[in-house]
Protein backbone atom coordinates (compact mmCIF):
# COMPACT_ATOMS: atom_id res chain seq x y z
CA UNK A 1 0.00 0.00 0.00
CA UNK A 2 2.84 2.26 -0.06
CA UNK A 3 5.37 0.89 -2.53
CA UNK A 4 7.82 3.56 -2.61
CA UNK A 5 7.68 4.13 1.39
CA UNK A 6 11.37 4.73 3.14
CA UNK A 7 13.72 7.28 5.09
CA UNK A 8 16.15 8.70 3.34
CA UNK A 9 19.27 10.39 5.29
CA UNK A 10 21.67 12.91 3.40
CA UNK A 11 24.96 13.73 4.51
CA UNK A 12 25.36 17.37 3.01
CA UNK A 13 28.92 18.29 3.25
CA UNK A 14 28.84 22.31 3.93
CA UNK A 15 32.32 23.79 4.43
CA UNK A 16 35.43 22.23 4.67
CA UNK A 17 38.92 23.82 5.89
CA UNK A 18 41.71 21.18 5.94
CA UNK A 19 40.28 18.05 7.67
CA UNK A 20 37.81 19.76 9.09
CA UNK A 21 34.47 19.39 7.81
CA UNK A 22 30.88 21.08 8.15
CA UNK A 23 28.12 18.75 7.86
CA UNK A 24 24.47 18.73 7.41
CA UNK A 25 22.65 15.77 8.60
CA UNK A 26 19.10 15.38 7.14
CA UNK A 27 16.75 12.43 7.99
CA UNK A 28 13.09 12.36 5.58
CA UNK A 29 10.49 10.25 6.72
CA UNK A 30 9.00 8.99 2.48
CA UNK A 31 6.70 7.12 3.93
CA UNK A 32 2.72 7.97 3.83
CA UNK A 33 1.58 6.51 6.82
CA UNK A 34 4.42 4.65 8.89
CA UNK A 35 5.62 7.54 11.60
CA UNK A 36 8.35 7.66 13.89
CA UNK A 37 7.37 7.05 17.77
CA UNK A 38 8.75 7.92 20.53
CA UNK A 39 11.86 7.17 22.27
CA UNK A 40 12.36 8.45 18.61
CA UNK A 41 14.96 7.68 16.24
CA UNK A 42 18.67 7.25 17.34
CA UNK A 43 20.93 7.03 13.97
CA UNK A 44 24.08 5.56 13.98
CA UNK A 45 26.96 4.36 11.89
CA UNK A 46 30.97 3.52 12.34
CA UNK A 47 33.68 5.58 11.44
CA UNK A 48 36.73 4.08 8.62
CA UNK A 49 39.28 5.31 10.63
CA UNK A 50 39.52 7.96 13.68
CA UNK A 51 37.47 10.35 12.73
CA UNK A 52 35.75 12.51 15.44
CA UNK A 53 33.05 14.99 16.25
CA UNK A 54 34.03 18.23 17.60
CA UNK A 55 30.20 20.43 17.71
CA UNK A 56 27.02 18.98 17.32
CA UNK A 57 23.69 21.23 16.74
CA UNK A 58 20.58 19.70 16.60
CA UNK A 59 21.31 16.45 18.10
CA UNK A 60 23.40 14.84 20.34
CA UNK A 61 25.70 11.49 20.63
CA UNK A 62 24.32 9.22 23.40
CA UNK A 63 28.38 8.71 25.18
CA UNK A 64 31.10 10.81 24.26
CA UNK A 65 33.84 7.94 24.16
CA UNK A 66 37.64 8.44 25.17
CA UNK A 67 39.08 11.36 23.82
CA UNK A 68 42.33 11.31 26.16
CA UNK A 69 44.28 11.69 23.82
CA UNK A 70 43.31 15.13 23.17
CA UNK A 71 44.73 18.15 25.96
CA UNK A 72 44.01 21.15 27.02
CA UNK A 73 39.80 22.67 27.28
CA UNK A 74 39.33 21.38 23.51
CA UNK A 75 38.01 18.38 24.22
CA UNK A 76 35.70 16.66 21.16
CA UNK A 77 31.75 16.32 21.47
CA UNK A 78 32.28 12.63 20.25
CA UNK A 79 35.16 10.35 19.94
CA UNK A 80 33.90 6.99 19.44
CA UNK A 81 33.81 5.11 16.85
CA UNK A 82 30.28 3.67 16.79
CA UNK A 83 28.72 7.15 17.51
CA UNK A 84 24.68 7.16 17.97
CA UNK A 85 22.99 10.37 17.75
CA UNK A 86 19.73 11.29 19.11
CA UNK A 87 17.55 14.16 18.66
CA UNK A 88 17.60 16.85 21.30
CA UNK A 89 14.34 17.31 23.10
CA UNK A 90 11.54 20.37 22.69
CA UNK A 91 12.52 23.45 24.85
CA UNK A 92 16.46 23.16 23.96
CA UNK A 93 18.03 26.39 24.23
CA UNK A 94 17.88 28.24 21.06
CA UNK A 95 22.00 28.31 20.45
CA UNK A 96 21.71 24.43 20.58
CA UNK A 97 19.03 23.88 17.78
CA UNK A 98 18.95 23.94 13.95
CA UNK A 99 15.64 23.75 11.96
CA UNK A 100 13.41 20.91 11.88
CA UNK A 101 15.45 19.44 15.35
CA UNK A 102 14.38 19.23 18.96
CA UNK A 103 11.40 16.99 18.31
CA UNK A 104 12.54 13.85 20.51
CA UNK A 105 13.56 11.88 17.55
CA UNK A 106 9.48 11.91 16.71
CA UNK A 107 8.53 11.86 12.58
CA UNK A 108 5.41 12.35 11.52
CA UNK A 109 4.04 10.45 8.23
CA UNK A 110 3.79 12.44 5.01
CA UNK A 111 0.38 12.18 5.50
CA UNK A 112 -0.56 13.16 8.72
CA UNK A 113 1.71 16.47 8.43
CA UNK A 114 5.27 16.62 6.13
CA UNK A 115 6.35 19.56 7.28
CA UNK A 116 6.73 17.23 10.49
CA UNK A 117 8.25 14.74 8.60
CA UNK A 118 12.08 15.13 8.67
CA UNK A 119 14.77 16.34 11.35
CA UNK A 120 18.36 17.67 10.74
CA UNK A 121 21.41 18.60 12.78
CA UNK A 122 24.59 20.01 11.74
CA UNK A 123 28.15 18.43 13.05
CA UNK A 124 31.53 19.61 12.86
CA UNK A 125 33.41 16.97 12.37
CA UNK A 126 37.81 15.86 11.78
CA UNK A 127 38.62 13.55 9.33
CA UNK A 128 41.82 12.94 6.80
CA UNK A 129 40.35 11.03 4.50
CA UNK A 130 36.59 12.00 3.97
CA UNK A 131 37.52 13.34 0.62
CA UNK A 132 38.01 9.86 -0.77
CA UNK A 133 34.62 8.32 -1.16
CA UNK A 134 36.05 4.95 -1.59
CA UNK A 135 38.15 5.09 2.01
CA UNK A 136 36.30 8.34 3.82
CA UNK A 137 32.45 6.99 4.14
CA UNK A 138 30.92 4.81 7.33
CA UNK A 139 29.38 1.99 7.48
CA UNK A 140 26.97 0.13 9.39
CA UNK A 141 24.27 2.65 9.16
CA UNK A 142 21.30 2.27 11.80
CA UNK A 143 18.14 4.02 12.58
CA UNK A 144 17.95 2.16 15.81
CA UNK A 145 14.82 1.55 15.69
CA UNK A 146 13.25 -2.36 15.01
CA UNK A 147 12.33 -3.21 11.46
CA UNK A 148 14.43 -0.72 9.50
CA UNK A 149 17.73 -1.77 7.44
CA UNK A 150 20.00 0.75 5.96
CA UNK A 151 21.89 0.64 3.19
CA UNK A 152 25.27 1.80 2.39
CA UNK A 153 26.41 5.26 2.00
CA UNK A 154 26.30 6.34 -1.31
CA UNK A 155 27.60 9.51 -3.47
CA UNK A 156 24.70 11.21 -5.48
CA UNK A 157 24.53 14.86 -7.24
CA UNK A 158 25.10 17.38 -3.92
CA UNK A 159 21.71 18.76 -2.70
CA UNK A 160 20.83 22.46 -3.79
CA UNK A 161 19.39 25.27 -1.61
CA UNK A 162 17.32 28.11 -2.31
CA UNK A 163 19.69 31.08 -0.56
CA UNK A 164 16.91 33.92 -2.02
CA UNK A 165 14.85 34.63 -4.83
CA UNK A 166 17.53 34.64 -7.17
CA UNK A 167 20.74 32.60 -5.69
CA UNK A 168 20.86 28.75 -5.15
CA UNK A 169 23.86 27.53 -3.08
CA UNK A 170 24.88 23.78 -3.20
CA UNK A 171 26.50 21.24 -0.91
CA UNK A 172 30.20 20.70 -1.85
CA UNK A 173 29.29 16.70 -1.26
CA UNK A 174 26.46 15.20 -0.81
CA UNK A 175 26.11 11.18 0.62
CA UNK A 176 22.33 9.18 0.81
CA UNK A 177 21.31 6.14 3.15
CA UNK A 178 18.29 4.41 2.18
CA UNK A 179 16.18 2.51 5.22
CA UNK A 180 13.51 0.77 4.78
CA UNK A 181 10.85 -1.14 6.65
CA UNK A 182 10.05 -4.64 7.20
CA UNK A 183 7.51 -5.65 9.84
CA UNK A 184 8.78 -9.30 9.73
CA UNK A 185 12.18 -8.08 11.26
CA UNK A 186 10.36 -5.98 13.65
CA UNK A 187 8.26 -8.79 15.31
CA UNK A 188 7.93 -12.64 14.92
CA UNK A 189 4.08 -11.35 15.84
CA UNK A 190 1.55 -8.87 14.93
CA UNK A 191 0.71 -6.48 17.33
CA UNK A 192 -3.47 -5.79 16.05
CA UNK A 193 -6.19 -7.68 14.59
CA UNK A 194 -9.71 -7.70 13.00
CA UNK A 195 -13.19 -8.31 14.42
CA UNK A 196 -16.35 -8.29 12.27
CA UNK A 197 -19.91 -7.55 12.84
CA UNK A 198 -22.97 -6.70 10.38
CA UNK A 199 -27.04 -5.67 11.37
CA UNK A 200 -28.53 -8.75 9.21
CA UNK A 201 -26.10 -11.48 11.28
CA UNK A 202 -25.92 -11.48 15.18
CA UNK A 203 -22.82 -13.20 15.11
CA UNK A 204 -19.92 -11.32 16.12
CA UNK A 205 -16.52 -12.51 14.44
CA UNK A 206 -13.66 -12.18 16.90
CA UNK A 207 -10.19 -11.57 16.86
CA UNK A 208 -8.47 -15.39 15.64
CA UNK A 209 -7.40 -16.74 18.78
CA UNK A 210 -3.64 -15.99 19.38
CA UNK A 211 -3.58 -13.93 17.07
CA UNK A 212 -0.83 -11.78 18.67
CA UNK A 213 0.49 -14.67 20.63
CA UNK A 214 -1.03 -16.83 23.45
CA UNK A 215 -0.05 -17.36 27.23
CA UNK A 216 -0.39 -20.98 28.04
CA UNK A 217 -1.65 -23.94 26.24
CA UNK A 218 -4.16 -25.28 25.14
CA UNK A 219 -6.13 -22.06 26.86
CA UNK A 220 -5.51 -18.50 27.72
CA UNK A 221 -6.55 -17.70 31.55
CA UNK A 222 -9.96 -16.54 32.29
CA UNK A 223 -9.26 -12.37 32.88
CA UNK A 224 -11.49 -9.44 33.44
CA UNK A 225 -10.99 -6.21 32.41
CA UNK A 226 -8.84 -4.87 35.31
CA UNK A 227 -4.91 -3.59 35.21
CA UNK A 228 -4.29 -6.75 37.70
CA UNK A 229 -4.85 -8.66 34.65
CA UNK A 230 -2.76 -8.56 32.39
CA UNK A 231 0.40 -10.69 30.85
CA UNK A 232 3.06 -9.56 28.71
CA UNK A 233 3.34 -10.53 24.97
CA UNK A 234 6.55 -12.96 24.26
CA UNK A 235 9.11 -11.34 22.19
CA UNK A 236 10.46 -13.24 19.27
CA UNK A 237 13.75 -15.36 20.55
CA UNK A 238 11.53 -16.61 23.53
CA UNK A 239 13.92 -14.93 25.74
CA UNK A 240 12.80 -11.61 28.20
CA UNK A 241 10.28 -9.07 27.11
CA UNK A 242 10.05 -5.51 26.20
CA UNK A 243 6.56 -5.88 24.60
CA UNK A 244 4.07 -4.41 25.90
CA UNK A 245 1.55 -5.40 28.68
CA UNK A 246 -2.06 -5.80 27.38
CA UNK A 247 -5.09 -7.07 29.21
CA UNK A 248 -5.65 -10.86 28.63
CA UNK A 249 -7.78 -11.71 25.96
CA UNK A 250 -8.16 -15.05 23.21
CA UNK A 251 -6.46 -12.66 20.45
CA UNK A 252 -4.05 -10.88 22.93
CA UNK A 253 -3.25 -7.93 20.77
CA UNK A 254 -2.45 -4.27 21.92
CA UNK A 255 -5.20 -3.52 19.10
CA UNK A 256 -8.70 -4.70 17.61
CA UNK A 257 -9.71 -2.83 14.70
CA UNK A 258 -13.75 -3.47 14.83
CA UNK A 259 -15.72 -3.60 11.63
CA UNK A 260 -19.27 -3.25 11.97
CA UNK A 261 -21.50 -2.78 8.96
CA UNK A 262 -24.03 -0.66 10.52
CA UNK A 263 -26.84 0.13 8.23
CA UNK A 264 -28.23 -0.36 4.63
CA UNK A 265 -30.27 2.46 2.71
CA UNK A 266 -31.36 2.70 -1.39
CA UNK A 267 -28.19 4.47 -2.37
CA UNK A 268 -25.99 4.23 0.55
CA UNK A 269 -24.77 2.17 3.07
CA UNK A 270 -23.07 2.73 6.41
CA UNK A 271 -20.23 0.94 8.45
CA UNK A 272 -18.69 2.03 11.77
CA UNK A 273 -15.22 1.35 13.23
CA UNK A 274 -14.16 1.22 16.36
CA UNK A 275 -10.45 0.95 17.54
CA UNK A 276 -9.61 -0.42 21.10
CA UNK A 277 -6.53 -0.03 22.42
CA UNK A 278 -6.08 -3.16 25.04
CA UNK A 279 -2.62 -2.05 26.37
CA UNK A 280 -2.34 -1.50 29.71
CA UNK A 281 0.00 1.44 30.11
CA UNK A 282 1.11 2.68 26.41
CA UNK A 283 -1.05 5.52 24.77
CA UNK A 284 -0.92 5.96 21.15
CA UNK A 285 -0.13 10.19 19.62
CA UNK A 286 -0.62 10.58 16.18
CA UNK A 287 -2.26 7.35 15.36
CA UNK A 288 -3.69 6.15 11.98
CA UNK A 289 -4.93 3.52 10.29
CA UNK A 290 -5.13 2.14 6.54
CA UNK A 291 -8.38 0.24 5.04
CA UNK A 292 -8.54 -1.66 1.54
CA UNK A 293 -11.69 -2.01 0.60
CA UNK A 294 -13.02 -1.94 -3.25
CA UNK A 295 -16.03 0.80 -2.38
CA UNK A 296 -13.36 3.69 -1.17
CA UNK A 297 -13.56 4.93 -4.83
CA UNK A 298 -17.51 6.16 -3.83
CA UNK A 299 -17.41 7.07 -0.04
CA UNK A 300 -19.45 9.96 0.73
CA UNK A 301 -18.87 11.20 4.31
CA UNK A 302 -16.24 10.22 6.91
CA UNK A 303 -17.57 10.98 10.60
CA UNK A 304 -14.45 12.25 13.76
CA UNK A 305 -11.72 11.00 11.38
CA UNK A 306 -9.73 12.82 9.06
CA UNK A 307 -9.58 11.00 5.68
CA UNK A 308 -7.45 10.85 2.99
CA UNK A 309 -7.31 7.98 -0.35
CA UNK A 310 -3.79 6.22 -1.10
CA UNK A 311 -4.01 5.91 -4.60
CA UNK A 312 -0.67 4.45 -5.57
CA UNK A 313 -1.70 2.08 -8.75
CA UNK A 314 -3.09 4.33 -11.62
CA UNK A 315 -6.53 4.83 -11.02
CA UNK A 316 -7.28 1.95 -8.60
CA UNK A 317 -8.82 3.69 -5.56
CA UNK A 318 -9.18 1.24 -2.84
CA UNK A 319 -7.36 2.04 -0.10
CA UNK A 320 -8.11 4.78 2.41
CA UNK A 321 -6.24 6.37 5.56
CA UNK A 322 -7.86 7.36 8.62
CA UNK A 323 -6.45 9.32 11.58
CA UNK A 324 -7.37 11.54 14.47
CA UNK A 325 -8.32 15.20 14.74
CA UNK A 326 -5.92 17.19 16.46
CA UNK A 327 -6.73 17.47 19.97
CA UNK A 328 -10.12 15.56 19.49
CA UNK A 329 -9.32 12.05 19.03
CA UNK A 330 -5.58 12.25 18.06
CA UNK A 331 -4.65 10.41 20.72
CA UNK A 332 -5.75 6.72 21.23
CA UNK A 333 -5.52 6.57 25.64
CA UNK A 334 -4.70 3.39 27.25
CA UNK A 335 -6.79 0.17 28.01
CA UNK A 336 -9.50 1.47 30.16
CA UNK A 337 -13.18 2.80 29.59
CA UNK A 338 -12.11 5.62 27.04
CA UNK A 339 -9.56 3.41 25.47
CA UNK A 340 -10.86 3.49 21.93
CA UNK A 341 -11.96 6.28 19.05
CA UNK A 342 -14.57 5.50 16.59
CA UNK A 343 -15.61 6.51 13.32
CA UNK A 344 -18.64 6.19 11.34
CA UNK A 345 -18.41 6.31 6.91
CA UNK A 346 -21.45 6.40 4.59
CA UNK A 347 -21.17 5.10 0.98
CA UNK A 348 -22.65 4.91 -2.13
CA UNK A 349 -23.78 1.65 -3.38
CA UNK A 350 -22.15 1.32 -6.82
CA UNK A 351 -24.30 -0.91 -8.68
CA UNK A 352 -21.70 -2.70 -10.88
CA UNK A 353 -20.22 -4.73 -7.97
CA UNK A 354 -22.07 -3.65 -4.75
CA UNK A 355 -23.05 -6.80 -2.59
CA UNK A 356 -23.38 -8.12 1.08
CA UNK A 357 -22.63 -11.32 0.10
CA UNK A 358 -19.73 -13.79 -0.12
CA UNK A 359 -17.83 -10.88 2.23
CA UNK A 360 -17.44 -8.27 -0.13
CA UNK A 361 -18.64 -5.70 2.96
CA UNK A 362 -15.61 -6.53 4.62
CA UNK A 363 -12.27 -4.96 4.47
CA UNK A 364 -9.59 -7.07 2.40
CA UNK A 365 -6.45 -5.64 3.88
CA UNK A 366 -5.69 -3.41 7.39
CA UNK A 367 -2.75 -1.76 8.99
CA UNK A 368 -2.46 0.17 12.22
CA UNK A 369 0.17 2.13 12.30
CA UNK A 370 1.83 0.35 9.63
CA UNK A 371 1.93 -3.11 10.83
CA UNK A 372 -0.81 -5.33 9.03
CA UNK A 373 -3.54 -6.68 11.43
CA UNK A 374 -4.65 -10.04 11.57
CA UNK A 375 -7.82 -11.13 9.94
CA UNK A 376 -10.57 -13.42 10.55
CA UNK A 377 -10.67 -16.32 8.15
CA UNK A 378 -13.27 -15.50 5.03
CA UNK A 379 -14.81 -18.81 5.95
CA UNK A 380 -16.16 -17.29 9.11
CA UNK A 381 -17.40 -13.57 7.80
CA UNK A 382 -20.84 -13.25 9.16
CA UNK A 383 -23.56 -14.69 6.36
CA UNK A 384 -26.65 -13.39 5.04
CA UNK A 385 -29.70 -14.33 6.60
CA UNK A 386 -31.32 -17.89 5.30
CA UNK A 387 -28.29 -18.62 2.87
CA UNK A 388 -29.28 -14.80 0.96
CA UNK A 389 -26.41 -14.31 -1.24
CA UNK A 390 -27.09 -10.53 -1.15
CA UNK A 391 -29.35 -8.36 1.03
CA UNK A 392 -30.67 -6.81 -1.92
CA UNK A 393 -31.90 -9.69 -3.60
CA UNK A 394 -33.76 -10.46 -0.14
CA UNK A 395 -35.41 -7.02 0.06
CA UNK A 396 -36.37 -7.43 -3.72
CA UNK A 397 -38.64 -10.85 -2.62
CA UNK A 398 -39.76 -9.27 0.22
CA UNK A 399 -41.23 -5.95 -2.21
CA UNK A 400 -42.45 -8.61 -4.35
CA UNK A 401 -44.92 -10.12 -1.73
CA UNK A 402 -45.81 -7.10 -0.41
CA UNK A 403 -47.00 -5.95 -3.70
CA UNK A 404 -48.33 -9.21 -4.30
CA UNK A 405 -50.77 -8.77 -0.82
CA UNK A 406 -51.50 -4.64 -1.78
CA UNK A 407 -52.96 -6.21 -5.18
CA UNK A 408 -54.83 -8.49 -3.49
CA UNK A 409 -56.27 -6.54 -1.52
CA UNK A 410 -57.23 -3.95 -3.86
CA UNK A 411 -58.84 -6.66 -6.37
CA UNK A 412 -61.05 -8.01 -2.97
CA UNK A 413 -61.77 -4.02 -2.30
CA UNK A 414 -63.43 -4.03 -5.68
Amino acid sequence: MDPDGNITIKWDFMTNSGDMYMVSVSIYNYQLYRHIERPGWRLGWTWPNDEVIWDMRGAETTNQGNCSKFKGDNIPHCCEKSPTIVDLLPGTPYNMQTKNCCRGGVLSSLTQDRTLAMASFQMSMESANISSPATGKPSNFTLGIPGYTCSNATVVAPSKFQFDKQRTTQALMTWEITCSFSQFRESATPSCCVSLSTFYNSTIVSCPRCSCGCQGEPTLPTCSRQQSNFLRLPNGDGGSTTSPAVLCTPHMCPIRVHWHVKESYREYWRVKVTITNFNMYSNYSDWNLVIQHPNFRSILQIFSFNYLPLVQYGEINDTAMFWGIKHYNDMLIQCGENGNVQTEMLLHKDAADFTFGGGWAFPRRLSFNGHDCVMPPPDSYPTMPNGSSTLSSLVHCVSLVLSSFLLSVVLLLL
